[in-house]
């Protein structure tokens, strides 16, 4: 009895994911939703990901969290406009959140706009947001097979970003056994591997970003 209830609510989510999609579009903005486990590192890489682009491209984020502002924070001290969701226990965003978010941010000019959501592998992979891409974040003390147990998320993400390489030689993690794993489930996938802390393998992941904001702005 509950298939037509949950049905109803990822067809409205669609609805205002569609509406959010032109409206971006329009503006010429790159919208990425991150998606991790908690502790994965989405915050931190976004902190040096922004330091480094912050005087290129006019940037900002969407920080998602069940609680607290702490994250959100970190964003702001970077000089890059930011605005907190806090779900109060849901464990996504959804597009309405995001359609709220927006209406307390400047989008002129804006050429990229992050949302770090939820710390989940579930849930957030099944709610469009308007984004244009959907970026995985699996961090080395998770353990190599979390994209077999959570394959949605790997199968909808057009990157995957393995942070945390620099406790490689201290865990079991293999790295080949999770590449082979994800191309299975999605052959196209971008794979970046990096430190967040370190720095190590930014800049391919910078390269990456910078190559899809100016093939946004060649749409316009």
């Amino acid at each position: 009895m509950k298939i037509p209830v949950i049905r109803k609510i990822l067809e409205k989510n669609e609805e205002r994911a569609t509406e959010l999609r032109e409206k971006f579009d329009k503006n010429n903005i790159l919208v990425l939703n991150l998606i991790s486990s908690p502790g994965a590192g989405k915050t931190t890489l976004l902190v040096r990901t922004l330091s480094a682009l912050k005087n290129q491209f006019n940037l900002g984020v969407i920080e998602g969290d069940i609680q607290t502002t702490a994250d959100a924070q970190r964003i702001a001290q970077t000089g890059v406009q930011t605005v907190q969701i806090n779900t109060d226990g849901a464990c996504h965003l959804d597009s309405n959140m995001i359609y709220a978010a927006i209406q307390k941010m400047n989008l002129d000019g804006l050429d990229i706009l992050f949302i770090e959501n939820v710390g989940n592998l579930v849930c957030p992979a099944e709610f469009k947001v308007g984004e244009d891409f959907k970026i995985a974040l699996l961090s080395i003390p998770e353990g190599d097979d979390k994209p077999e147990k959570y394959p949605l998320l790997f199968s909808e993400a057009k990157v995957l970003v393995i942070n945390k390489i620099d406790l490689l030689p201290y865990l079991d993690f293999d790295i080949e056994k999770v590449k082979k794993v994800v191309r299975t489930l999605n052959p196209d996938i971008d794979i970046f591997m990096v430190s967040a802390k370190t720095g190590q393998g930014f800049d391919e992941w910078l390269n990456w970003l910078t190559n899809k904001v100016n093939s946004k702005k060649q749409k316009k």
